[in-house]
């Protein structure tokens, strides 16, 4: 919890986050994802300063329980003094027990943030699903929290201005807004009219260009001139190698040619960043067998 400190901008962390997404993808199952297809809505998690506070946290905890489809995961809130925005016990169950800063008690609004994120450890610990590492750990549920249809909630909790900053989470506001956008491109949902931070509406369009970008590398047919042209020279060069060879620079492509076999090109799928592989042999199209995207490509 960044509260009146500096804030961390850009994209640090894409790599844990795409890993994420990919992990979501393969312990969950594609229909299981599909699920989540509608977010969280704002009238089901709103919480204001008329409302009692131990209640109206029990309130959002159960819709987001509901969300997240926990039914037997029953959620006792408290507040206390602490370093962080909030912690979870993990244990067997079935009351789960989640302790929020004494901050929230006057910043109500923000109490479904950090809630959503704490029944998310709740949710991937009952997947059994985990990153090696605090860090890493975070960011997995924080990129879950927020491709499962609840991360909205920690991007509009980040406001910063000349005098003070807030934000919730690992990620960084960037990175929220590029999670929410891989949402947004996967099921058709714009979460951006639910913000009331200004901030977080900025950092959601910078996450959806970097987004974008993903679908616009080669081999997808919708790369763009200079990505095609600097695709084509590293397709000879592997052509003139035998095969094998990742392309120069950071370009998401390799080349590898089985023995005897055609050359073949490796990618990342731009929605759940599996990595494809698929001959060398011109315009095909190409469903990830992960997340069952169809991509037009151009090998």
């Amino acid at each position: 919890m960044a509260d009146g400190g500096p804030v961390v901008h850009g994209f640090p962390h894409l790599e844990t986050v795409r890993a994420a997404v990919t992990a979501l993808y393969r312990r969950l199952s594609y229909d299981t994802v599909r699920q989540f297809a509608a977010s969280v809505p704002p009238a089901d998690v709103a919480f204001c300063d008329a409302d009692d506070l131990h209640l109206g946290a029990q309130r959002v905890a159960r819709e987001l329980v509901r969300h997240f489809r926990l039914p037997d995961a029953r959620m006792i809130v408290a507040f206390r003094g602490m370093e962080h925005a909030a912690n979870v016990e993990l244990t067997a169950g079935p009351e789960y027990f989640v302790e929020l800063n004494d901050r929230f008690r006057g910043h109500r609004r923000d109490i479904g943030a950090a809630l959503a994120h704490e029944i998310m450890h709740v949710y991937l610990h009952r997947l059994d699903l985990s990153f090696p590492g605090t860090r890493d750990n975070e960011i997995l549920t924080d990129t879950a929290t927020t491709y499962l249809g609840a991360g909205w909630l920690l991007l509009d909790a980040y406001r910063e201005d000349g005098a003070s900053s807030q934000k919730l989470g690992y990620l960084t506001p960037e990175e929220f807004g590029y999670v929410l956008a891989k949402r947004s491109l996967a099921f058709g949902e714009d979460p951006s009219v639910w913000f009331t931070s200004a901030q977080a509406y900025a950092a959601y369009g910078r996450g959806l260009e970097r987004a974008r970008r993903d679908e616009r590398v080669p081999p997808l047919t919708a790369a763009g001139w200079a990505g095609r042209r600097r695709y084509a020279r590293d397709r000879r060069q592997a052509q003139g190698h035998g095969g094998g060879g990742a392309g120069a620079g950071d370009v998401s492509y390799a080349f590898a040619a089985d023995a005897g076999g055609p050359l073949r090109v490796m990618f990342p799928c731009p929605t759940c960043h599996q990595r494809i592989r698929v001959p060398v042999q011109g315009r095909v199209r190409v469903r990830c067998g992960l997340c069952r995207t169809v991509l037009e490509c151009d090998t």
